[in-house]
């Protein structure tokens, strides 16, 4: 039975062409919503390929496994897979692939809970900086003014999410430039940028060794801030929003000959102040369609003994 073994090539071949293919294409930055989309469509195919591929191993490896997948399945369809072909890799595969399965998880439960840690030290913090007054609630939406000579804002994801400027940010960002970047952050929550973040470190983190996981998470941090950079331009404008971003980030230390590591700032800048046009709408539309069927094409591959033997 070699169809787990074909879905493990077919996931290693996704993992690996994918990342080339997208770091070689000038779209991504000009359509950072589809390549967000892209990105998760890639990872779910590798996902799903290991799934499978430790579903049909599990299946041929122990009866009362196969018994249970292949319960409702005609018996041609069951010979069709020879189960009872499998030889002793098969339980080994099965196991290796579910253990991987379940530090995936246990890497999604620590990165999440380390997130809601970092939230509750966060939100402790300003309440101790910002309190409430006599009679307020905190609600959704909360704009929080801290003192501080650190120009900055962010959002803080949470029960409540609040949005936090500090008063250096209000001194020297004015007008429609402080609401472009209170956009940008704002667009960051819509979207649940959080969420991928979370997802791509836990797989980045339980699996180092894998280029496509680390890609994915280095992706997404890029993506995601300028995905919110789009949000803020098209309210504000582009120039406007660019020059929020060097007004808030330029004491970072980040357009200085030598910029701090992983900073995206002057791409970003600079993204905003080149030209450029959108995709058409409909390449954008299919690239979104084309990226939605990847991760079904492990799912058909699977498939393809069983609808043999019904053809």
């Amino acid at each position: 039975m070699m169809l787990p073994a074909a879905l493990l090539l077919l996931g290693a071949l996704a993992a690996v062409v994918a990342p080339r293919l997208l770091a070689r294409a000038d779209w991504p930055d000009r359509e950072p919503v589809v390549a967000l989309w892209v990105w998760q469509c890639v990872v779910a195919a590798v996902i799903v390929c290991c799934a499978l591929s430790m579903t049909l191993s599990a299946a041929a490896a122990w009866h009362a496994v196969g018994g249970h997948v292949f319960a409702t399945a005609p018996g041609p369809v069951v010979e069709a897979y020879a189960l009872g072909t499998a030889g002793v890799w098969a339980a080994s595969t099965a196991v290796a692939l579910a253990l991987g399965g379940l530090w995936s998880v246990a890497m999604l439960v620590r990165e999440v809970g380390r997130a809601r840690a970092r939230r509750r030290r966060r939100r402790a913090d300003l309440l101790v900086r910002a309190p409430l007054l006599p009679g307020e609630v905190a609600v959704s939406g909360r704009l929080v003014v801290l003192e501080s000579e650190q120009p900055d804002a962010w959002w803080l994801p949470g029960a409540p999410p609040q949005l936090v400027v500090t008063t250096a940010a209000l001194r020297r960002l004015k007008g429609r430039r402080l609401d472009a970047v209170l956009a940008h952050e704002q667009g960051h929550a819509r979207a649940r940028h959080d969420w991928l973040l979370n997802c791509s470190s836990a797989l980045a983190g339980g699996f180092p060794q894998v280029p496509v996981f680390a890609a994915f998470r280095d992706e997404m941090h890029r993506l995601v801030e300028l995905a919110a950079d789009d949000t803020a331009s098209r309210r504000f404008g582009r120039l406007t929003t660019a020059l929020a971003l060097v007004e808030l980030n330029e004491h970072r230390g980040v357009f200085g000959p030598c910029p701090a590591p992983q900073a995206h700032v002057p791409e970003r800048v600079h993204r905003l102040l080149t030209p450029w046009d959108r995709l058409p709408a409909a390449r954008r539309l299919r690239l979104t369609a084309v990226a939605a069927l990847v991760p079904v094409v492990p799912v058909l591959v699977a498939f393809v003994p069983g609808l043999r033997a019904l053809g």
